[in-house]
C-alpha cells in the first residue's frame, strides 16, 4: 500500500460512482431495454478504464467486497485492506455530493442508488447481489490475481460488471459494491439508508466465496504436487 494505491482506489472508485450515477440519470429517459443497456455499458466502461489506469498501482479493486476477498485469499494486509475500503467509502460519497453541487437533486442521487425492485424482499435481494459479485470476484480472481489475463483483465472485468447489471440491474440495480451504493444511499437519505445492510452482506458474501475458491480451488493452495 502506497500513497499512490490511495490515490488510484478514490479516483477509480470516485469515477465509478460519478459516471454510474449520472448514467442512470440520463437513461431515465430511455424506455426499457435501451436504459438497461446504457446503464450496463457505462457501468462496464468505466471499470475498464480505471483498471487499465490503475492496475498496476493499486490492484484496481474499487469496491470493499473486492478487497475484503483478496485479503481473505491472502494477497493483502488486513491493513491494507482496511484502508482502501475507507478510501472507496469516501470516494463514492464525494462523487456522489458533487453531482449535488453540478445540480442534481437528491431525488435523482436516489434514482441512481442501487435498489430493489418492486416486490423484492431484502432477502432475495441479497441472494442476488451474492451471485453476481461471486461472478465478479471469480473475474477478477481468474485475471488478475492468478495472473492469467492482465493485460486485458479490464475488458473482462468491465464485460463482467455489464453482464451483471444487464442480468440483476431490475431486480437489485446489481451493485456488487457496497461503496457504490452507500455513498448516494446516504447522499440521497430516505428508504435508500435502510437498505445499506443489503448491500454490505450480498457482495462481502459473494466476493469472500469467490475468492475462497480461487484461493483454494483454482490456486489449489492447501494441496499437495
Amino acid at each position: 500500500m502506497s500513497m499512490r494505491g490511495i490515490v488510484a482506489e478514490f479516483v477509480g472508485t470516485f469515477a465509478l460512482c460519478f459516471v454510474g450515477i449520472w448514467a442512470i440519470d440520463h437513461a431515465s429517459s430511455f424506455d426499457g431495454g435501451a436504459g438497461l443497456l446504457m446503464v450496463a455499458a457505462a457501468h462496464g466502461l468505466v471499470i475498464a478504464c480505471m483498471v487499465a489506469a490503475t492496475l498496476h498501482i493499486s490492484g484496481a479493486q474499487f469496491n470493499p467486497a473486492v478487497s475484503i476477498a483478496v485479503w481473505l485469499a491472502g494477497k493483502q494486509d488486513a491493513k491494507s485492506a482496511a484502508v482502501y475500503i475507507a478510501t472507496q467509502l469516501v470516494a463514492g460519497l464525494a462523487a456522489s455530493g458533487l453531482l449535488l453541487v453540478f445540480g442534481l437533486t437528491q431525488a435523482q442521487i436516489g434514482a441512481g442508488t442501487p435498489a430493489l425492485a418492486e416486490g423484492v424482499s431484502a432477502l432475495k435481494g441479497v441472494g442476488v447481489e451474492v451471485v453476481l459479485t461471486f461472478f465478479l470476484m471469480f473475474v477478477i480472481y481468474g485475471s488478475v490475481i492468478s495472473g492469467g489475463m492482465k493485460g486485458v483483465a479490464g475488458v473482462f472485468i468491465g464485460g463482467t460488471v455489464a453482464l451483471d447489471i444487464l442480468a440483476g440491474g431490475p431486480i437489485t440495480g446489481a451493485a456488487m459494491n457496497p461503496a457504490r451504493h452507500m455513498g448516494p444511499a446516504l447522499v440521497a437519505g430516505g428508504e435508500h439508508i435502510g437498505a445499506i445492510w443489503i448491500y454490505w452482506a450480498g457482495p462481502v458474501v459473494g466476493a469472500a466465496l469467490a475468492g475462497l475458491v480461487g484461493r483454494f480451488v483454482l490456486e489449489g493452495e492447501g494441496k499437495e504436487g
